[in-house]
């Protein structure tokens, strides 16, 4: 079992940058697919960024290339999720999800059904 607990959400104006934390209850390090998901109200869940744990390689959806930046601390077992010139539209519930068997490289472009563990979301919200 792994238990995950994000944080780190809030409002902010355009433009602004938050940093997204989630902290993982065991060693995900030896090869997990990490991620991040979000829903805006009304909408779908949608990939943000994945990270392998073993290697650090990442994928992102093209809405956050150049914006979001994935990453993770493994001595402190902690993904990160860096955002920067936050819009309006990144307005949503952010999630963590983890998982051992998921394709990493592909799961971005998903909704996240294949990650077996989640945390409970942070809001985030981006005003105009």
């Amino acid at each position: 079992q792994v238990q995950l607990v994000e944080s780190g959400g809030g409002s902010v104006q355009a433009g602004g940058s938050l940093r997204l934390s989630c902290a993982a209850s065991r060693y995900t390090y030896i090869g997990y697919c990490m991620g991040w998901f979000r829903q805006a109200p009304g909408k779908e869940r949608e990939g943000v960024a994945t990270l392998y744990t073993y290697d650090g390689r990442t994928s992102y959806a093209d809405s956050v290339k150049g914006r979001f930046t994935i990453s993770q601390d493994k001595a402190e077992n902690t993904l990160y999720l860096q955002m920067n010139s936050l819009k309006p539209e990144d307005t949503a519930i952010y999630y963590c999800a983890a998982d051992p068997w998921v394709r990493c490289g592909t799961a971005v472009a998903g909704r996240g059904a294949d990650f077996g563990y989640w945390g409970a979301g942070t809001q985030v919200t981006v005003s105009s």
